[in-house]
């Protein structure tokens, strides 16, 4: 049996990370399908005996579509070991990089009908450079006020991967429920 592994990512850190989960889960022995949530399709949940999902955020939201996926797949998701990680720059500072630390995922976590028996809290990436000018503008913006970064030549990843193997090492051990 595989592990399932859904990501929804707008500049490509969740995919990263979601990657790296699998690389390492094959280092352990746990083949698993990396899918973008956006372009999932018809899941067959009978071949995965876990799920993870990762999202990241965006001006303070996750993307509308997983929210949808989750209220969609809702029972699926309550019968099979699961994970869920959120990537944000928010957490690049390491008091922020916890469900309870972190108010993006803790608000997503009170008010989703899923419960996760796993859940961690990654520092994505800042990509200057592959924004659009207004994306470029309103990060900068908001890198200057939370003392973040602001050279908009740069690119900065701000992925702790030691943590994102530890989190991988959790998953592996996820079991029936």
């Amino acid at each position: 049996m595989k592990t399932l592994i859904l990501f929804s990512t707008r500049d490509g850190q969740t995919r990263e990370i979601a990657s790296s989960i699998a690389s390492e889960l094959k280092e352990l022995g746990v083949e698993s399908d990396v899918i973008n949530l956006h372009r999932s399709g018809e899941i067959q949940w009978h071949n995965y005996e876990r799920v993870v999902i990762g999202a990241s955020i965006r001006y303070g939201h996750f993307h509308a579509s997983v929210d949808k996926f989750v209220k969609q797949h809702q029972a699926a998701l309550g019968h099979i070991p699961s994970a869920f990680f959120s990537v944000n720059l928010v957490a690049r500072k390491p008091e922020k990089r916890s469900p309870q630390t972190n108010s993006y995922t803790r608000k997503f976590l009170l008010s989703s009908p899923w419960k996760p028996d796993l859940c961690a809290v990654f520092a994505g990436a800042l990509r200057y450079p592959r924004y659009g000018w207004l994306d470029r503008l309103m990060i900068r913006l908001i890198m200057k006020m939370t003392g973040g970064e602001t050279d908009t030549s740069k690119e900065v990843v701000y992925t702790d991967w030691q943590q994102v193997t530890r989190f991988a090492h959790e998953i592996a051990h996820l079991t029936a429920k």
